[in-house]
Order: C-alpha cells, then structure tokens, then sequence
C-alpha cells in the first residue's frame, strides 16, 4: 500500500471522510494533478510542481487544505488562512464534512491552477 493511502486509512472517520472528499473534488476539477507522499503528508502536484497539500490536524481537529502558491490568489479571501510564520500558503480549513463548500474549494483550486 502506498505511504498516502496508509495516511489516509490510518485518519479516523472524520477526518478520513474529509480527505476522500476533498481528494475526489481536487482529481475532478484538476485530473492532471498526481497524489504523492511529501514531508508526511499526501501532497498534489500539478505541472510536477508542488499544488496542495493535505494535512489532517487532530490537535487542532481540521483538515487543512493548503496551496503553495496561496499568497497569490485573489479570491475567496474571507475562506483562505494565513497562519504565522507562512509566507507563500494560505489554506482552505474544514472541520467536518458538511462545512466542506464544493463551490468555494472548486473555484480556489481553478484559480490556484492558473498561478503555474
């Protein structure tokens, strides 16, 4: 089994859920990118440059979701986290499942594909 299918099977159930979901909107919306396991977490790549990570935070109890170009995107501000110390990220957050916002979470990854 490959190191990010053993990530995410190993997440509990809600943060599990959230990470298929998200996984299956990101290879819908972007069928080019490629699912790999980067510093231990599941990573997207898109143009084989780093798009979007993974990261399930039972600390803080998210998933967050976050773009390496972030800083540059224009859209979707009040949704988008910038957390101290990232100077290049900014994140989509969700807490559960029903908060996850398809339409908000499509148009920041088509937005973000256009930064490559």
């Amino acid at each position: 089994m490959k190191p990010t299918e053993l990530y995410i099977l190993n997440q509990p159930q809600k943060y599990r859920d959230i990470l298929l979901h998200i996984i299956a909107v990101v290879e819908h919306t972007l069928p080019e990118v490629t699912l790999e396991y980067k510093w231990g977490i599941p990573y997207f790549y898109y143009n084989k440059k780093p798009f979007c990570y993974l990261n399930a935070s039972h600390k803080h109890q998210f998933v967050d979701v976050g773009f390496a170009r972030g800083f540059k995107l224009k859209n979707y501000q009040e949704h988008l986290i910038a957390d101290n110390g990232r100077n290049t990220i900014k994140s989509l957050r969700y807490h559960s499942l029903d908060k996850i916002d398809n339409e908000v979470l499509v148009e920041v990854i088509k937005e973000a594909k256009h930064l490559y």
